[in-house]
């Protein structure tokens, strides 16, 4: 599935931005340039793009600022382009509102699958309520919320269902800690990353083929969860 959409890059070095517009413009995308914080807010209210790719390190502001800005009024999907690689860089902007997260220097075949993932969540996210998903063995009907494996019920205590279908509903999107204890724990929670490491592991050993070696349910290391289907 080929999916061809308006990207807004918000990158205040030139090179970069060349380089990242030639990329994305290589798979037929239409491609819009802003060098600042403001600029982007600017074009983003204008252009209504599909998705964002944002640099953190912007000379008037941070590009977290555009981020939550933006997830004001639109879903989206924003890739961060940064040189800062610390945890707590992508734990803030993955909270913010960002979906994924790409350190600087990076190749250009690694910034498209990005964005081809991002496009293709997209593109399903409003027949994921309604649909059956299926990955593995394993299929989960939102509608009954009964999980099978090989066509089997499969038992999920009710926080194991929360956790996979928080992730499985947002496919290729980084999910953190914190975003997830929100979302299943409630607002109180959001300290207590070890709840999410305990029953991750048990849901790897009910969904996983080996749960030591995850394909589906994946870590992203001091960040939080991926989930690849």
């Amino acid at each position: 599935m080929e999916l061809r959409a308006r990207i807004l890059v918000v990158e205040d070095e030139p090179d970069i931005r060349r380089f990242v517009r030639m990329t994305l413009e290589s798979e037929g995308h239409e491609v819009f340039e802003a060098p600042t914080l403001q600029r982007g807010l600017i074009e983003a209210g204008s252009r209504r793009p599909d998705l964002a790719v944002v640099d953190l390190g912007l000379p008037d502001g941070d590009g977290v600022e555009l981020i939550r800005d933006l997830r004001g009024w639109s879903q989206a999907p924003v890739i961060v382009l940064s040189a800062r690689s610390g945890e707590t860089d992508k734990v803030g902007a993955l909270d913010a509102g960002a979906d994924d997260y790409l350190v600087k220097p990076f190749g250009a075949a690694e910034l498209l699958a990005r964005v081809r993932a991002q496009l293709r969540r997209q593109a399903l996210a409003p027949s994921s309520t309604q649909a059956v998903l299926r990955f593995g063995r394993t299929s989960v009907d939102l509608a009954r919320r009964v999980v099978e494996r090989d066509g089997e019920p499969l038992h999920l205590t009710p926080i194991e269902y929360r956790l996979l279908t928080h992730l499985a509903t947002q496919p290729d999107r980084v999910v953190t800690h914190q975003q997830l204890l929100k979302a299943v724990w409630g607002p109180g929670h959001v300290e207590d990353t070890h709840y999410v490491r305990v029953h991750m592991a048990n849901l790897r050993k009910k969904v996983e083929d080996d749960a030591s070696m995850p394909k589906h349910l994946l870590t992203e290391a001091g960040i939080g969860y991926r989930f690849r289907p």
